[in-house]
């Protein structure tokens, strides 16, 4: 790994907290995936398509998270058993309404991001800024993504409120 200047040792802990971070996102996409196929009333045609913009995003960072870790010279996590117990994302029914729908996924951001930053924080702490900005970058997408979807729950009354 001289190629990186990165002190191994140290990646090691970046990469623990990256494969929990792979996880959140596994279940993550399960999730949206569910969300998608199971949306039903109103606000089907919207939600419908949201999620899978989503999917479609959160199967991209899967990629590039598990080949992150690989460029830092671990293997990426790559087994359900081992998401479902590294992962801060629990599963979720199909049998929810749309606003269940969007509130379980502005909680599951709130979770992410928080991962997010605790990859973020470890990988300062070793000189990986490879890592850093690869994620940082997720938070912003995640952080704008939180909010269009918490606008979408929002009546007007909250926002003045806010």
């Amino acid at each position: 790994m001289s190629y990186l200047n990165l002190d191994k040792s140290k990646t090691g802990e970046t990469v623990k907290e990256l494969n929990i971070l792979l996880s959140d996102y596994h279940l993550y996409y399960q999730k949206l995936r569910n969300f998608h196929w199971n949306i039903v009333g109103h606000n089907f045609f919207d939600l419908h398509e949201q999620f899978e913009v989503m999917y479609d995003d959160a199967k991209l960072k899967i990629d590039e998270i598990a080949e992150r870790i690989l460029t830092l010279r671990f293997q990426p996590e790559s087994n359900f058993t081992t998401y479902l117990k590294l992962s801060n994302i629990k599963e979720s029914s199909e049998d929810k309404a749309d606003t269940e729908m969007v509130s379980d996924l502005l909680s599951d951001h709130g979770t992410i991001i928080k991962q997010m930053r605790k990859v973020v924080e470890v990988a300062n702490a070793n000189g990986d800024e490879g890592t850093i900005d690869l994620v940082g970058a997720y938070i912003r997408e995640l952080e704008k993504t939180s909010w269009m979807l918490d606008a979408w729950s929002m009546k007007l009354t909250d926002r003045k409120n806010a």
